[in-house]
């Protein structure tokens, strides 16, 4: 699987070490940054990551920020991405399951390395258990009322779309 990751300069270290535990996986990684603890703009780094899994060039992403709060709320602003934060393997796992996320955010002053690769883990080792598309469906519904008219046909032929 491709993935998506970043982080802000404070979850720098610990987007590190989740890009060091992947590559011992059979994933792809797509690293957006940022690449020091030099300050960056969290917003910058979650729209690349959004818009990477929007346009299909990756399948999942993962975003880390101090809290993990920020990085979900920007990536969230994206049309057609669903990004949800977790802090544990249930959340994570629900994430996917339930809501179809495409993207896993965290906190890395929130959660240590160890339990974020298990959270990672999780929520990279399930798929979308589709009984919840009804749901998903009406919050992409909702989604396209703001959007605009075409929001639904471009969503259809994009990494963001229900199936």
């Amino acid at each position: 699987m491709k993935i998506a990751i970043g982080s802000d300069h404070n979850a720098f270290q610990l987007k590190e070490t989740i890009k060091e535990f992947l590559a011992n996986t059979e994933h792809e990684v797509i690293d957006f940054g940022c690449y020091s603890e030099d300050a960056v703009d969290y917003p910058d780094v979650a729209f690349k990551v959004a818009e990477t899994i929007s346009e299909g060039k990756a399948e999942r992403g993962i975003l880390v920020c101090g809290t993990g709060i920020g990085v979900c709320i920007a990536a969230n602003k994206y049309p057609g991405i669903r990004a949800g934060l977790a802090h544990d393997v249930y959340s994570a796992e629900r994430a996917q399951l339930s809501n179809n996320a495409q993207i896993l955010t965290m906190g890395s002053q929130i959660i240590g390395p160890e339990v974020a690769k298990k959270v990672v883990e999780a929520y990279l080792n399930v798929a979308w258990a589709k009984g919840s598309k009804q749901k998903v469906d009406k919050i992409i519904e909702k989604e396209a009322e703001f959007v605009g008219e075409n929001f639904k046909e471009a969503v259809a032929g994009s990494n963001c779309a229900v199936n």
